[in-house]
């Protein structure tokens, strides 16, 4: 669901005299921000009763008045997430996604509003949505590195490097190796780096790419060009000699005559030599055959 296609995902409906629901088309995220902050919240008893119908009788209506009266929830979790650089609709969408799982999941009797359970769900989206994005490479993989990544955000003020003094102090806080922080500090200073130059100027393409070794100068690949180059000379003439000179024109004439391989037809050859097509054709498979066998020494 996102943020503004909630009043086409999420239809009007009235429980227990809430107005859930929006009205007319949401045009942009103000608008959005402004429809769910007017949705009335509920009341323990309503949101109990609520749960208790989506979980024993899948009562999707109570899912959605569930949904509808957490969402401006999702908008104020998504703030503390603007400094990633995100769009802030991109972040209410994965929130959304988040609180609809909290939704799927809750129950009502452990005594817990929906708010406190529905929080870890929202940020756990946002959270993925930000490490999928804020950089072309990943910054963080494991679950260790994904908690220093959000805690270092937090933590530190400024652009500028820190200090040694900065780092110590950092890494007690968070009780993680000095450098854990200085690794996970240096991807997240790190920029992307375009591979490609942008520009058509022969001068300044000086890009990465421009250093980056060739497959082609790779030890294998060259064994194999070499390879490729010893059997389309040595290997093909040896191959060539191998034959009669009959078959031999046959299979010139046949493969060899032409570059793109339009080469002479069997009638053609068969009215050369006074037999039948088919007699050709026997001809030159036994001539190929012959060929391969001189050609194995070569591969």
């Amino acid at each position: 669901m996102t943020p503004l296609s909630a009043s086409s995902a999420l239809a009007p409906i009235g429980q227990q005299g809430l107005a859930l629901g929006f009205t007319g088309t949401l045009g942009n995220l103000d608008a959005y921000i402004s429809a769910v902050n007017r949705l009335p919240m509920l009341t323990q008893e309503e949101e109990t009763s609520l749960a208790r119908r989506l979980r024993d009788e899948n009562d999707l209506a109570a899912a959605q008045g569930l949904i509808l009266s957490h969402l401006r929830l999702v908008v104020s979790i998504a703030r503390g997430y603007l400094g990633y650089g995100l769009p802030h609709a991109d972040l209410i969408q994965e929130g959304n996604v988040g609180l609809m799982k909290a939704v799927k999941r809750f129950d009502p009797d452990q005594g817990v509003r929906l708010v406190s359970y529905a929080m870890h769900w929202i940020k756990a989206e946002m959270h993925e949505y930000i490490l999928r994005n804020w950089r072309m490479v990943k910054l963080a993989t494991t679950k260790a590195q994904r908690k220093l990544f959000f805690n270092l955000r937090s933590h530190k003020t400024g652009l500028d490097a820190m200090t040694p003094d900065q780092v110590d102090e950092l890494a007690k806080t968070l009780n993680v190796k000095r450098e854990e922080v200085i690794e996970m500090e240096t991807r997240m200073t790190g920029r992307d780096i375009a591979l490609e130059s942008s520009s058509d100027d022969d001068d300044d393409k000086f890009s990465p790419i421009a250093y980056l070794s060739s497959d082609s100068t790779e030890p294998s690949k060259v064994l194999a060009a070499r390879q490729v180059d010893r059997l389309q000379s040595e290997g093909l003439k040896a191959a060539l000699e191998s034959l009669d000179p009959r078959s031999r024109r046959i299979v010139e004439s046949r493969w060899l005559a032409n570059d793109d391989g339009s080469g002479a037809t069997l009638h053609e050859l068969a009215a050369e030599y006074g037999v039948s097509a088919e007699r050709i054709r026997q001809i030159e498979v036994v001539a190929l055959k012959k060929m391969k066998g001189a050609l194995a020494e070569y591969a």
